[in-house]
């Protein structure tokens, strides 16, 4: 089993350009296939509001949700470095606010590090989490939290000035103290302007690839969220079509009587049955 990476290991993937591998899990078995999979990194994402709570955004995601499937990929992925994510609601309030939630993800969860999202708008917090001693990460660009007041889903620094905001968010997310910093929906050039100047890791989620490493959703790769799939995405498999059909499968064998078969049976033990038999006869 490799060793747990952590925050100077990525500080060192960065300089000697090694790219950091960065994937979403919400749940013990998913964690356990990252970890075999020999990922760096696993976001616990409020996208998991999205992807196994069923809603149709982040936003009704609680800090309750969030602690609880970290613990989840914790137990299985003991080995691997886990960030929490802060939904939202959670460091909105105030810096208090922001650092008593976000203790919460290191004493109850067990995570290495927390993310949330926003820029010069969150500046304070970042600086009062990391102030406590918290390993922080930026997420700036298209930050689903914002997507109303951001015209939706929607790719962010097309133009210059609004790639001016995001290198603007860029630079307040490393003044404040965060490790590392997560770039969503944004060209490559400018995400490629955004790792050169930083000295923390960029990370990128629909940036393209000039940067220090990327993450995508696990749901999405895989095939098995399949409401929408993002363009920057892709795919690796078809999780969804391969579960669906071993359903129909299941259903099937079981409605022609193919299920359960002889192999399937456990057996009285040898020599008993006749006492059996009798047993079963007492309470005809």
């Amino acid at each position: 089993m490799a060793k747990k990476k952590g925050r100077l290991d990525f500080v060192n993937m960065k300089k000697n350009g090694e790219q950091v591998t960065w994937v979403t899990a919400y749940d013990f078995p998913m964690a356990s296939f990252v970890e075999a999979a020999g990922i760096d990194m696993i976001l616990v994402g409020d996208s998991l509001g999205m992807i196994t709570l069923g809603y149709d955004s982040t936003i009704p995601v609680t800090m309750e949700d969030c602690i609880s499937h970290c613990k989840a990929v914790r137990r299985g992925a003991p080995n691997t470095f886990v960030m929490g994510d802060m939904p939202f609601g959670s460091y909105q309030k105030s810096d208090e606010q922001a650092v008593e939630n976000a203790v919460r993800f290191f004493k109850e969860a067990n995570v290495d590090a927390i993310k949330l999202e926003g820029g010069v708008r969150v500046e304070s917090r970042i600086k009062a989490m990391a102030d406590a001693g918290m390993l922080v990460c930026g997420h700036i660009g298209l930050t689903p939290q914002s997507s109303g007041p951001l015209g939706g889903f929607k790719a962010q620094g097309l133009d210059p000035e609004s790639a001016r905001y995001v290198i603007e968010d860029a630079l307040a997310v490393e003044r404040a103290g965060a490790y590392a910093l997560l770039v969503e929906a944004i060209p490559p050039e400018l995400t490629q302007f955004i790792a050169k100047k930083l000295s923390i890791p960029v990370y990128s989620i629909g940036g393209g690839g000039p940067c220090d490493g990327q993450l995508l959703i696990c749901g999405d790769m895989i095939g098995m969220f399949q409401a929408f799939t993002p363009k920057f995405v892709k795919v690796y498999a078809n999780v969804a079509e391969t579960i669906t059909n071993a359903f129909k499968e299941f259903a099937g064998d079981v409605r022609t009587g193919k299920f359960p078969g002889e192999e399937h049976f456990y057996r009285v033990r040898k020599g008993m049955e006749e006492e059996y038999a009798a047993m079963l006869k007492e309470y005809e």
